[in-house]
Parts: structure tokens; sequence; C-alpha cells
């Protein structure tokens, strides 16, 4: 088995981007080094490997990066939840709040069934509005979340906290706290 690699160093940090004070969590460093992209997906998949899953969603855009490799992982589908105005068959949708605005995700109205358990994965949560939305409109279908995946938290934005009010367990590989 090979070594494990320290996914935490494998992800570079932008001071200042987009604005001043932000300190920006690049992961496409992550993605450019096969065996750290490879570690990641694995680790995001390992907790449930025997979960009983029927499908991954994944939060556009990078959660389609780390959704769908999880998704062959665990030999299940993978359900694109989308920006509004990209899927073209029957959708539903649901607005969430933005720092300045609302925004609109979608999925088809058949993407999954009543009683599947569906694992939501994303690269990040911070605090937790796009994850929130996805589980309410995942929901939506008659599915069951079963749990969420992130490969980075950002703890004080109590995004984390806020899925899991939400009876949604969730596990992420790497925090970023305090900065």
């Amino acid at each position: 088995m090979p070594l494990m690699r320290d996914l935490k160093a494998a992800i570079r940090t932008v001071p200042d981007f987009p604005k001043p004070g932000v300190q920006y969590r690049d992961i496409t460093t992550l993605l450019s080094d096969a065996e750290a992209l490879a570690e990641a997906v694995r680790q995001l998949a390992a907790p449930y490997r025997d979960a009983g899953m029927d499908a991954v969603a994944g939060i556009d855009a990078r959660g389609f990066i780390f959704g769908t490799a999880v998704a062959i992982e665990l030999g299940v589908g993978f359900i694109p939840v989308r920006k509004a105005g990209k899927l073209p068959f029957e959708t539903l949708e649901q607005n969430y709040e933005l720092e300045y605005g609302t925004d609109t995700l979608q999925i088809h109205a058949d993407a999954a069934g009543e009683g599947d358990r569906v694992l939501l994965v994303d690269d990040l949560i911070a605090t937790g509005g796009t994850a929130a939305a996805a589980v309410s409109l995942l929901r939506r279908t008659g599915c069951k979340v079963a749990a969420a995946a992130f490969l980075i938290d950002l703890p004080d934005l109590g995004g984390a906290d806020l899925i899991r009010r939400m009876d949604v367990p969730l596990t992420a590989l790497v925090s970023f706290a305090g900065d």
C-alpha cells in the first residue's frame, strides 16, 4: 500500500485573493499532482465504501472533479448539481444566498429516486450555503442525503456545522482554521 500523501501540503494558499485579507485555498496544485489527486479521491471514498450509497452528487464545478472520481471508486452513478440553465431536461431548482445576492442550483427531476442513498461531494465547505442548497434540492427528489464529503473545511465559517444541523454526517480531509 502506498504511503499516504500530505494533502494539506499539496494545496497552495494564495494570500489576498480575491480580495485583501482572504487566504484562497488553491486546489489546482493538488489536481496537477497525480499522487495527491489519487490519494484525495481514495480518502474521500473510503468512509463510504460499504455504506450502501446509490449515487454520488457533485456541486458545479469542482465537485464534478472529485464527485465523479468518488462515484467511480464506489461503483455508483454520478448526479451533477448544476448552476441554473445548464441542464436540458425537466429540472428542480433551489435558490440560495450569496454574500451579495442569490444564486440557483438545479438537478434533473429524475436524478435520484425515492429512498436512494446519495453522497454529496465538493472541494470545499466554507459558509455552507451552496452545500445546504444542494442538500435541500436533492431531498426534493425523495432521496436521502446519507453523507457529505469535502476535500477542505474552513471551520471558522461554520458551513460544516450547518450541514450537520441538517442531519447530514460530514467528513473533510483537511481543515484550514483561523486563517
